[in-house]
């Protein structure tokens, strides 16, 4: 009877006692950021994958932009934003997120300019050649994701709307910016920005960029791949 009476006690205690999980089985581990990677430029090149480009199915209109933005509180949507974060001089910022005055200077011809309607924002990959070189394969909101990317310095840029339209969707086989003082920087952040999203070159531009990295082998690359 004794005997009964532990039994009965042991089980009842093991009811009222609440249940403790190893940490494991209560919370999900964080998944690790992406690491950020370094390379030299002509090391960095040959980390591009070569392929065929096509842009069978391409509309600008598949990669929405511009979006909300880093703050979707702030009233500024990305293109804004980007132009507020590379202002040498801040703009004044009206009601709706409307820029006036400001300073700012285009990389790609050297140009000041003093009125934000002046500027492009220039995906540093153009939307076109990306889809030609993977994104095509990509989901809507990936395509958004990388149409607004600011969480890297190397994906959108501000400059003069006249060295932008020139570029269009031209890869540095095709066009490079005018100063030829940026050479250097252009091909370190378009290379970047190929390696952070997992895109391909074809054989025509991975050529050129080898030959602009050999005169260039100093220059560094600073990319983390995107999520």
């Amino acid at each position: 009877m004794i005997k009964n009476l532990m039994r009965g006690t042991a089980a009842l205690s093991l009811l009222l006692s609440p249940l403790v999980l190893p940490a494991s089985a209560t919370a999900a581990a964080a998944p690790e950021a992406p690491a950020a990677v370094v390379l030299a430029l002509p090391d960095a090149v040959e980390q591009i994958p070569v392929a065929d480009e096509s842009r069978t199915g391409y509309e600008r209109t598949k990669f929405k932009h511009w979006n909300a933005g880093l703050d979707p509180a702030d009233g500024c949507n990305t293109r804004a934003e980007v132009l507020l974060d590379e202002a040498l001089v801040a703009p004044e910022v009206a009601a709706g997120c409307k820029l006036s005055g400001g300073s700012w200077r285009s990389y790609y011809d050297g140009q000041e300019v003093n009125d934000p309607a002046k500027l492009d924002i220039d995906h540093m990959t153009p939307l076109a050649e990306a889809w030609d070189s993977g994104a095509s394969a990509w989901t809507a909101e990936r395509r958004e994701a990388y149409a607004n990317d600011q969480d890297a310095a190397a994906s959108l840029v501000a400059v003069t709307a006249r060295s932008n339209r020139a570029k269009a969707d031209r890869d540095p086989a095709e066009w490079m910016p005018p100063l030829s003082e940026a050479h250097c920087r252009y091909i370190s952040e378009w290379t970047a920005t190929k390696l952070r999203w997992g895109l391909s070159a074809d054989q025509a531009e991975a050529d050129a960029l080898k030959v602009y990295a050999e005169a260039c082998e100093t220059t560094v690359v600073h990319y983390t791949p995107a999520p």
